[in-house]
């Protein structure tokens, strides 16, 4: 049997949903190609991520697949707001007894720019004293206000007068793995770790190795990635919560879940982690059991990093910025391996705009991206 996936057979069906899967910024285009292999219709990178089409089924699967995506967020309002009260009356005029009732919680966020409001807390505020009036109005109480875990999650996002409200499907973020209990400092985001796999040029049954690999982040992402594990396999999500959530979208749902598992197509892929802290390899190793993958882990010092396969990827987050002041023999370390990293492709994440200097090596291509707030580059190096 192909392992290609196809869409589903059967008549049309009109696809008259508008989603938004968030991404770091940066990653855009990555997380674009990642949803068109999901086959995700109507797909379109824009800033700050990208707009889809369909219907649940699809946000479900981007919730459940997608290694890049931060949230999923269906549109279900647009409307203009020069005022409070036409926020208000605006918000108030959505049936939010799709999503909740007097029972459940809610939370809401927002984001502006150049809009007559200036403050996101007054923007959320109003926006939830819509929502809690109506579904008062409507079933004699009122739901409950819940900032770290609510029942349904709610964006704003305000440019000029234009106002455009979504409902968050995937809840709490889908960087938010549950493998990653214990970390080292800074590491990187699930999603982004995903992501800069993608754009230096991994794909499953490529050999990947992370000489700095801290608490495994790149291997156990890279491994889920080649074994097939879907990156939101063992979480729970918003829409679970939803009082839509019926037996047609369980349905919906299980159908989602058992594709994952047909087009999962394991490939055999060499992927190693190495770090010369013990303690961390300790950590890595507990990650990616927690995690269902089995990378394979060293305790080893760059400089003694066995010569690997040929068409070998080495990615790799060394310290930057305040970090590197505590430790100055990095760079140093990584300036002798891209010296015998001939042969090789060499992805390096850094926020030290002047690495390249540094290392006395040009690269052959650089991605701007952000890890959290700090802006990094993603350096690549084909050494000759």
């Amino acid at each position: 049997m192909s392992t290609q996936e196809r869409p589903p057979s059967g008549p049309p069906r009109k696809e008259d949903r508008q989603y938004f899967a968030t991404a770091a910024k940066g990653t855009e285009g990555a997380l674009r190609d990642e949803l068109r292999e999901l086959r995700m219709p109507k797909v379109r990178a824009a800033r700050g991520g990208v707009g889809f089409a369909g219907g649940p089924e699809h946000a479900m699967r981007a919730c459940l697949r997608s290694r890049i995506a931060l949230r999923v967020l269906e549109s279900v309002a647009s409307f203009r707001a020069a005022s409070s009260d036409s926020l208000y009356e605006g918000t108030a005029a959505v049936d939010w007894r799709r999503w909740i009732d007097h029972t459940g919680t809610v939370a809401v966020s927002a984001t502006e720019k150049d809009s007559v409001f200036g403050h996101t807390g007054f923007i959320a505020q109003r926006i939830k004293d819509a929502v809690v009036d109506r579904l008062r109005r409507e079933t004699g109480d009122r739901p409950d206000v819940d900032r770290t875990d609510p029942d349904l999650h709610i964006v704003a996002r305000i440019v000029n007068d234009s106002v455009e409200l979504f409902v968050d499907f995937a809840g709490e973020p889908l960087s938010r793995r549950g493998y990653r209990t214990e970390a080292g400092e800074a590491p990187v985001r699930e999603t982004l770790a995903a992501a800069i796999l993608r754009l230096s040029g991994f794909t499953p049954g490529r050999p990947v190795v992370d000489p700095m690999c801290g608490s495994g982040t790149f291997p156990i992402e890279a491994a889920m990635w080649a074994e097939g594990v879907p990156a939101g396999g063992r979480k729970s999500f918003g829409f679970q919560r939803w009082q839509g959530f019926d037996s047609h979208a369980r349905a919906l749902w299980q159908t989602e879940c058992e594709r994952a598992q047909q087009f999962a197509n394991p490939v055999p892929t060499s992927v190693r982690g190495s770090d010369r802290d013990g303690e961390m390899i300790r950590i890595a190793r507990a990650n990616a059991e927690r995690a269902g993958v089995a990378p394979e882990f060293t305790a080893r010092a760059l400089a003694d990093l066995d010569r690997p396969e040929p068409e070998t990827l080495f990615v790799l987050n060394p310290p930057y910025g305040k970090r590197i002041a505590q430790d100055q023999r990095a760079y140093a370390d990584l300036a002798r391996f891209l010296d015998r990293a001939a042969g090789y492709t060499v992805a390096v994440l850094s926020a030290d705009l002047w690495l390249p200097r540094v290392l006395s090596c040009r690269a052959d291509s650089e991605h701007t991206l952000f890890n959290g707030d700090v802006e990094c580059r993603l350096y690549r190096w084909n050494p000759s």
